[in-house]
């Protein structure tokens, strides 16, 4: 299985006295051109996916959204608590398989820094320290067989200033 891990575009700022309800950030303007360019560029590199599963929170499903609409894959878009900050990524590990028809090929559309203790779990089976994604940064990973602990192997990452160079 193929697993892709794609953190949210540049978003809006956090109100700094935690008033605002985070989940409703939107990617800035300038965060959803540039996501446009990314999605172009993971298309150029002819990468496909059977299912993008994102956060609900707004900047990442916006994020989805934009890669769904470059790859046609607006039917295979699905989104899920697990990935939001506080997700559980242990349940979206165990149910991944069995909830989306066994896809081969997966994008995961979320947030830091639950994206890298989710790369480190699977990679080493722990949390990795010093691992953390950048704003549209994206990772690859591959496993034989998907579990919760070490189980995939890290192919590549990638910035988002090298992505867009891509196009």
């Amino acid at each position: 299985m193929e697993i892709y891990l794609l953190r949210h575009a540049p978003a809006g700022t956090r109100d700094p006295e935690g008033r605002a309800d985070d989940s409703l950030r939107l990617l800035t303007p300038e965060g959803i051109e540039k996501m446009k360019h990314l999605a172009r560029a993971m298309r150029a590199l002819k990468l496909k996916f059977d299912l993008i599963l994102s956060s609900p929170f707004e900047r990442a499903k916006q994020t989805a959204e934009i890669v769904a609409a470059e790859f046609k894959l607006k039917r295979a878009l699905k989104f899920t608590e697990h990935l939001a900050p506080d997700g559980d990524a242990e349940l979206l590990i165990e149910r991944l398989p069995s909830l989306y028809s066994r896809p081969k090929r997966v994008l995961l559309v979320g947030h830091e820094p639950h994206l890298s203790r989710l790369a480190g779990m699977l990679i080493a089976g722990h949390e990795i320290t010093g691992f953390k994604l950048k704003k549209g940064g994206l990772c690859k990973l591959t496993a034989r067989r998907l579990q919760y602990g070490a189980c995939a192997g890290l192919d590549w990452v990638l910035t988002p200033k090298l992505l867009a160079k891509l196009v």
